[in-house]
């Protein structure tokens, strides 16, 4: 019988509810979801690192590999993939499987939302950000020429699964990526919270337990605001805390800056500028950085440039007009949403951060 590490996690939905397993083995629980005629899209590299057991029994069904890049999430990508799919005989009621990270599932949620006006997925989610994350929230994001993530819809799984050997071979970098997407979830939610993590920060690395503790801890977070604001439309906004900088952040370095440690920069900044706003007193802004300086350890951003900054700011598709609008912090727990118009000074405040 299958181990069950922690309980299950229901996610309500208007388009449909769904739910999270987190269990031990996988190789028992495909054989225990797999149909016959289900379509699996998965990352190859994913697939490199499974345990030979593993890739047979997923190379006996049907099966197409993806390269999990930018690249491949543009949407003219995605047309020989929604071939290779229906090729397969995939019909209505067949349902699509996915194996990798939040390129992975775009790519096979966005597909799976489009294709015969709607197919049922699952989703085995094989990156710490996409388990602590986006695996929940139904958002999916698809590039168009050289713009990112401005195609995309909602359409979440039908049910998640999280099996912890799969962040085993996770690089430390991508590592603390998923660690710093999660901190942000914990700062939002309040101070109790926040000291729950700081508490199992570094035992995560090396426990498996803690790590599926605070995982699941943060989704629980997540489940409550996507639960009262699905769509993005009000309360779920202030999630993009530590966002919008680290989106530009992300786009300046080539994404060689993982999205979970860019985001952590972006609280920084978001806290920088809350300070000089008079939001939160630097002692607070200080309090939060510790933690933060131990996510983005050994990278470096000083050598970005404000002016190109400000234009990939610009850039954000949260932007109303002319006017960032930014997830800013009267203290943790205590995010808000400002609206910045560009000017002389904002333009100071990043040279200044960027050059401290």
């Amino acid at each position: 019988m299958e181990v069950l590490l922690l309980s299950s996690l229901s996610i309500k939905s208007s388009i449909r509810d769904y739910k999270v397993f987190f269990q031990q083995s996988l190789i028992k629980c495909l054989n225990n979801e797999l149909h016959a005629d289900d379509v699996i899209i998965i990352d190859e590299n994913v697939f490199n690192n499974l345990q030979s057991e593993v890739q047979k029994y997923i190379t006996k069904g049907k099966h197409i590999f993806i390269n999990a890049t930018e690249e491949q999430k543009s949407y003219t990508a995605l047309s020989p993939i929604i071939e290779n799919v229906i090729s397969n005989q995939f019909r209505r009621g067949n349902r699509l499987i996915a194996f990798g990270g939040g390129i992975t599932q775009d790519i096979t949620a966005f597909i799976a939302s489009i294709l015969y006006r709607g197919v049922e997925w699952i989703f085995f989610p094989t990156t710490l950000l996409a388990q602590a994350d986006s695996c929940i929230g139904g958002k999916t994001s698809i590039n168009i020429g050289k713009f990112k993530n401005q195609l995309g819809n909602f359409y979440p799984p039908t049910k998640i699964y999280i099996i912890p050997e799969f962040v085993k071979t996770l690089p430390e970098l991508d590592f603390k990526s998923g660690m710093g997407e999660m901190l942000h979830f914990y700062l939002v939610s309040g101070k109790k919270d926040f000291e729950y993590y700081q508490d199992r920060y570094n035992r995560a690395f090396t426990d498996e337990k803690i790590l599926l503790e605070l995982v699941k801890r943060n989704l629980e977070i997540k489940k409550g605001f996507i639960e009262r604001d699905e769509f993005d439309k009000g309360e779920r906004l202030l999630l993009n805390y530590g966002h919008s900088f680290g989106h530009a952040i992300e786009s300046l370095t080539n994404y060689e800056i993982p999205h979970g440690i860019a985001v952590s920069y972006g609280m920084d900044m978001a806290n920088f500028i809350s300070v000089k706003l008079g939001f939160i007193e630097h002692d607070v802004r200080q309090a939060i950085r510790t933690q933060l300086e131990k996510i983005w350890e050994g990278t470096c951003i000083n050598e970005l440039d404000a002016s190109d900054f400000e234009k990939a700011l610009s850039r954000d598709k949260k932007n109303i007009g002319n006017t960032y609008q930014l997830i800013l912090t009267k203290g943790i727990g205590n995010m808000l949403k400002q609206g910045v118009t560009p000017n002389k000074e904002f333009t100071d405040l990043l040279k200044e951060y960027l050059t401290a």
